[in-house]
């Protein structure tokens, strides 16, 4: 029985009173007065559903577990969650409805996962997948033949964003737009209780009416919200559960004892008629989902269809819309209706089959004017799908008078804010409005945007406490946040609200954390932007300017995390904040956590301390609670890292409630003086206008309101090289100093920094007289260098104090030191990198030598102590000036290319690497292809230079140089000369040979082609493509960054991962050995192969990547590289050392396989025998020591199988050693 009283027989009640004279109710409380009551009585009526925060993956894969019994998964962005909670209740055995575990299976890529799922289900087993963007696009194939053999799989998509000009991990719709003509059922949630309530709908009519489903809710803005839900019990999902059809779908399985054959070829002759012969089934499904609707209205007294209408019942205006926006929609409507408007909402539910019949029952008979809102871009269209699907129902249905537009929002997660919604509704006032526009942008090109007013009414529920908290990547501040959110709505009667906000950088980027809480419903899907407290954990934002302070509201509390006094903070402090500050009565508070950190032993995770901070100021819970809560909460996130990780946390939680200060405002803030900015760039002007224009803002977390025009001359995604030289994010708290009369020029702290914050210069007597005061020097060292002095410079604000400097030094001529204090010295690096020359004569492939050479890859996002981009920035020092990359989607793809600020350069002569993303899976692919495209116009070009060779109109010397490119082409340095030689040759001949030569002079060097890639790619997603490359034969050379795990996605197994390593999807440690890459490529013995270590050996590592781009063919080099997921003690200052003891246990082994070596002489074993220690060297890792805790009966088992498979591997390399030592020139002709 239903027993929510709708808010339209209510608002059919007031009517009434107004038509009898009576005082009618204000519409905002009475919609007010209906949610909340709604809500009593669901709290009254669910008396088995308990309240829990969580957030809309969490709320999908507890539902979906319950009808799942096989799982076949694949990492992404931002789905894996999903997968990662049910392969975690598999391992802790918990039971769906049918009283088994489900088996979760990672494949090697979304189409393998499609392909499990859809032999999983033609076996009888129901199968779910959890899956996004290209991921899900993936998966298409087989959605047509799971939805074209009737088969009832579930699809969970936190919906996002599909790559086109750039790749975007957040979300929009995109992706689920493009499934809409599978013949997959489609369903929509807009929030996370809604995710809760609704999920089961998608399974139960999946299995009911033999069509399976796509149930998709908002990536990130839902998927990663944190909301206080009523959660199902599994009791009540199994009675609403049809046995029966489940039976029946088993019963109709494929299977020997009543075998049958699917998936049959068929020609024109019946194709067409057997293709019809479903349409009743999906005439039959809206009514199937409406009756579970109906069924779950019942447990809940809630009032779920198929599509709901918000708003007033007699509306002129109404949008149309799914997702998310509905809540901030709802909101508005509450506001305009209350203020004597008369407007509406339809929300998308049931989107496919599109029932034209619900859709029109729903909408207000008084109804004018329709905006459909699509959260997608079909270029060339007539509209977007949403629109079109209305348009074409409204016609159906015989109103086709109405007014009807599109509009589209929120494409890449763009915040959609209450201000976006009146806008619509003010466009819908107008006669004739926009056919199409957009709102959440400026669009001051195609003039597509409505305008919207910056001081839009707040709409948020009455009572809603608002903060929001700035905090640097990988200090925990997320997770603190996280903990907080749940602390407040575990434990008390409050509704609360999480979401997250990041920059494109990796560790060390920005993360704005959005938290409400408030005694109502909160439908706020959009950031916070008048907080009662905000908090600043990064000093580095203060110095910088982030508009912080314009985020607290008047009376706020702002606190900054500061090695500061009052006095310093003050000098450091904005002037434009300081005016805020005192116009808006603004409490500030400061406390040093930074220091407080070191002491208790947590190095730089001050996290907790500023947790505790938080509840002191905002007084949420009484104090003595707070820390208990606080309390409990570290102890359940942190026990897996161990005990002592605990009590630090807990010391920090005792510290941080009293640590703060409150500062005296000064009078002379209130007409502070904006400080002159003298700071003039230098550079190229194209680079400088997309610096100023695009890169600065979005550095400052204010691309947002860039409008559409800055864009214009980027369309196309393209950017210039070099503008992470202008970033200076200054996020390191302590830097490097120089000890000159230490240092014994080995350039060894160079080599390893994976951000090329530190350099070695070697100076003339003319640079060294120009350059600045503080600067130092010592006589440099080596016969080349004499006369000359040398110096190490270190950039403080391209720093992020990651200390691999220093562990790898051999002198100690390094120390680490507070950042202000190095700061005067910026100008020494900067004077140095600009004017002091390049020493060609000192440059050389060896360790020294090689840092010399200007690295191409420079101040990149990549995490403090990465070794991913250690690697790489060696490879743009030996090769930059003439590499083409092709990137895999991962970690190495988001460090190397933020939208406006890519950290690969240029040199003096403005050559550097020409970078490109592709996909995640088809990267080696399209290596191939810029080197094939490559190669065909400098086939071309050869074919014009033979000409012109043979040509009479071209002179004797025009002839020679011709000639002479033509036979130097393979050759990287004599091509260069050549090259060079022909070019001055080619301006005075008037041929148009030597026309198109100069024209495309570009394609005359050789080039030198690399794909690089993680693990995930290498092993897994890519394994057929990057196969296909090696076995080509073609000169292309492949660097694999192997952290053994799917950094980039949160941490899931690949096939590089290891025996007894607890990764996602492996949360009982993995039990099945990894791949050896490396010796697969090496079957082909045409294909040179390298393992590398740079840590552990160096030389070794340069050696290496010389030798595979000499080698005339395909090159495969594996190098491994530590990772934040590794969770080393000590953190990633120790990478370096990491590195090292994986070889000295003998976890990892160095080798060269190279077969244009000498016979007797291709393969080279550069590991030494282990040398013992290496269960140690797992216990070093949490990655490895949590499982002692969690699985403590797996983890001795594995990690012994872990250690014997590593020594079998040695002594197999050994011989394998000794193999190809024992050839002959006989043997070796013999296989060729």
């Amino acid at each position: 029985m239903m027993l929510m009283r709708t808010y339209d027989s209510m608002w059919a009640q007031q009517n009434a009173l107004v038509t009898q004279g009576q005082q009618p109710w204000d519409r905002v409380a009475l919609q007010s007065a209906c949610r909340d009551w709604n809500l009593q009585i669901k709290q009254g009526e669910d008396m088995a559903r308990k309240f829990k925060s969580m957030d809309g993956n969490n709320a999908a894969a507890y539902v979906s577990y319950a009808f799942t019994e096989v799982a076949g998964i694949y990492p992404i962005t931002p789905s894996s969650p999903m997968a990662d909670y049910v392969d975690q209740w598999s391992a802790q055995g918990v039971k769906n409805i049918f009283g088994s575990t489900v088996k979760v299976v990672e494949m090697q890529s979304e189409a393998g996962a499609a392909g499990a799922v859809h032999g999983s289900l033609g076996a009888g087993a129901l199968t779910t997948t959890y899956t996004a963007s290209q991921g899900l696009l993936l998966m298409l194939p087989n959605m047509y033949k799971i939805a074209g053999e009737q088969l009832p799989g579930v699809f969970h998509v936190s919906a996002r964003t599909v790559a086109t000009h750039a790749l975007n991990i957040f979300g929009d719709h995109s992706d689920v737009m493009a499934c809409r003509q599978t013949g997959f059922a489609m369903l929509a949630e807009g929030n996370v209780q809604e995710v809760m309530d609704l999920a089961p709908v998608a399974h139960l009519s999946a299995i009911e009416g033999k069509v399976p489903f796509l149930n998709f809710f908002d990536g990130f803005r839902t998927s990663h919200e944190i909301q206080k839900v009523a959660v199902w019990d599994y009791d009540d999902l199994a009675e609403m559960c049809d046995m029966d059809a489940v039976q029946a779908f088993r019963d109709h399985s494929l299977n020997p004892e009543h075998p049958h054959s699917r998936g049959s070829h068929e020609n024109g002759d019946i194709f067409f008629q057997h293709r019809e012969a479903c349409n009743s089934v999906y005439d039959e499904l809206p009514a199937i989902v409406e009756s579970y609707m109906n069924k779950i209205n019942a447990k809940l007294g809630s009032d779920y269809g198929l599509f709901n209408y918000y708003g007033a019942p007699d509306a002129d205006r109404v949008v149309i819309c799914m997702g998310s926006f509905c809540d901030t929609l709802e909101e508005v409507i509450d506001y305009l209706n209350a203020h004597g408007e008369k407007v509406g909402l339809v929300k998308v539910r049931l989107y496919r089959p599109f029932s034209v019949k619900h859709f029109v029952d729903v909408l207000p008979e008084t109804v004018k004017k329709i905006a459909v809102m699509d959260r997608t871009k079909e270029p060339g269209s007539v509209g977007e799908p949403l629109y079109e699907d209305v348009v074409s129902a409204l016609y159906e249905a015989g109103k086709g008078n109405l007014t009807v537009v599109g509009g589209r929002y929120g494409l890449g997660s763009k915040d959609t804010p209450p201000a976006s919604a009146f806008a619509i509704f003010e466009e819908l006032k107008k006669d004739q409005p926009r056919h199409e526009f957009t709102v959440g942008i400026v669009d001051d090109v195609t003039n597509l945007s409505l305008p919207e007013d910056p001081d839009a009414p707040n709409t948020a529920a009455e009572g809603t406490i608002e903060c929001k908290f700035w905090g640097i990547g990988g200090d925990g501040t997320v997770g603190a946040n996280k903990n907080s959110i749940k602390i407040i709505g575990d434990h008390t009667d409050k509704y609360v609200q999480a979401y997250f906000q990041y920059d494109s950088k990796k560790t060390g980027g920005i993360t704005i954390s959005h938290l409400r809480f408030g005694d109502h419903r909160i439908r706020s899907p959009y950031y916070v932007t008048k907080a009662d407290f905000v908090a600043c954990h990064n000093p580095a934002y203060i110095t910088k300017g982030l508009k912080m302070v314009r985020d607290v509201k008047p009376g706020g509390k702002f606190l900054v995390n500061c090695q500061w006094d009052a006095e310093e903070f003050s000098h450091h402090f904005p002037a434009e904040a300081k005016r805020y500050v005192v116009k808006n009565n603004i409490s500030v508070y400061l406390i040093n956590a930074i220091d407080l950190a070191k002491e208790i032993g947590m190095g730089k995770r001050t996290n907790t301390i500023l947790q505790s901070a938080f509840f002191a100021l905002a007084k949420v819970l009484p104090e003595e609670d707070a820390l208990k809560y606080m309390k409990d909460a570290a102890t359940h996130s942190y026990l897996k890292k161990g005990q002592n990780v605990v009590d630090m946390n807990h010391k920090a939680i005792d510290a941080g409630a009293t640590a703060f200060k409150k500062i005296e405002i000064p009078a002379d803030w209130a007409d502070a003086q904006d400080a002159p900015n003298p700071i003039s760039l230098e550079g190229r002007a194209a680079l400088l206008k997309q610096v100023q224009e695009i890169m600065n803002p979005v550095s400052r977390m204010e691309g947002d309101s860039l409008p559409v025009s800055v864009f214009k001359d980027h369309a196309d995604g393209q950017f210039e090289l070099g503008a992470a030289a202008y970033e200076k994010r200054g996020i390191a708290v302590m830097v490097p100093r120089w000890d000159d009369t230490k240092c014994i020029q080995c350039n060894q702290c160079a080599y390893v920094c994976p951000h090329a914050a530190i350099r070695p210069f070697v100076l003339t007597d003319e640079e060294v007289a120009a350059a600045p005061a503080a600067a130092v020097f010592k006589d440099a060292v080596g016969p080349k260098a004499k006369g000359m002095k040398f110096e190490i410079a270190v950039s403080q604000f391209d720093c992020t104090g990651c200390s691999n400097c220093v562990y790898i030094c051999p002198a100690d001529a390094l120390t680490m030191v507070a950042a202000e204090e190095e700061q005067p010295k910026q100008e020494i690096f900067d004077y140095s990198v600009a004017h002091v020359a390049e020493k060609p004569e000192l440059i050389a492939n060896n360790v020294k030598g090689s840092q010399f050479k200007k690295p191409l890859l420079e101040f990149s996002g990549s995490c403090a102590g990465c070794a991913e981009t250690s690697y790489g920035r060696l490879v743009t020092q030996l090769f930059g000036d003439r590499m083409y990359i092709s990137n895999a989607t991962g970690c190495s793809s988001i460090w190397g290319n933020p939208a406006s600020c890519s950290p690969f350069t240029t040199d003096a002569y403005g050559h550097g690497p020409a970078w490109n993303n592709s996909l995640f899976e088809d990267n080696a692919e399209h290596g191939m292809g810029l080197m094939l495209g490559h190669q065909a116009e400098q086939k071309h070009l050869l074919d014009v230079a033979q000409r012109l060779s043979e040509s009479s109109e071209a002179s004797q010397a025009l002839k020679d140089a011709a000639q002479a490119w033509i036979s130097s082409v393979s050759d990287a340095a004599l091509s260069k000369q050549a090259a060079e030689a022909l070019v001055a040759e080619l301006g005075s001949s008037n041929t148009p040979e030597a026309a198109e030569l100069l024209a495309n002079k570009s394609y005359l060097t050789k080039k030198s082609f690399w794909i690089f890639g993680g693990d995930g790619w290498a092993y897994d997603i890519g394994f057929g493509g990057l196969d296909h490359v090696l076995a080509s034969g073609e000169d292309i050379n492949v660097f694999v960054f192997d952290t053994e795990v799917y950094s980039n996605t949160g941490g899931q197994a690949s096939k590089a991962s290891r025996l007894g390593q607890v990764a996602q999807f492996a949360a009982a440690g993995k039990d099945v050995k990894q791949k050896n890459l490396a010796e697969i490529a090496m079957t082909y013995g045409y294909v040179y192969v390298a393992q590398v270590s740079m840590g552990a050996n160096l030389a070794q590592t340069l050696k290496a990547i010389a030798e595979a781009e000499a080698y005339p063919g395909p090159s495969l080099i594996i190098g491994y590289s530590p990772c934040e997921m590794h969770s080393i003690k000590g953190g990633m200052a120790h990478a370096q050392e990491e590195m090292k003891k994986a070889v000295e246990t003998g976890y990892w082994n160095l080798y060269r396989f190279n077969p244009s070596a000498p016979v007797g002489k291709k393969f080279t074993l550069d590991s030494k025998a282990p040398a013992g220690g290496y269960q140690e060297f797992l216990m070093n890792e949490a990655r490895y020591s949590r499982l002692t805790r969690e699985f403590p009966e797996n983890a001795d088992k594995l990690f012994k199988e872990n250690e014997a498979a590593a020594m079998a591997r040695y002594d197999h390399l050994v011989r394998l050693k000794a193999l190809y030592a024992s050839e002959t020139d006989s043997e070796e002709e013999k296989k060729n």
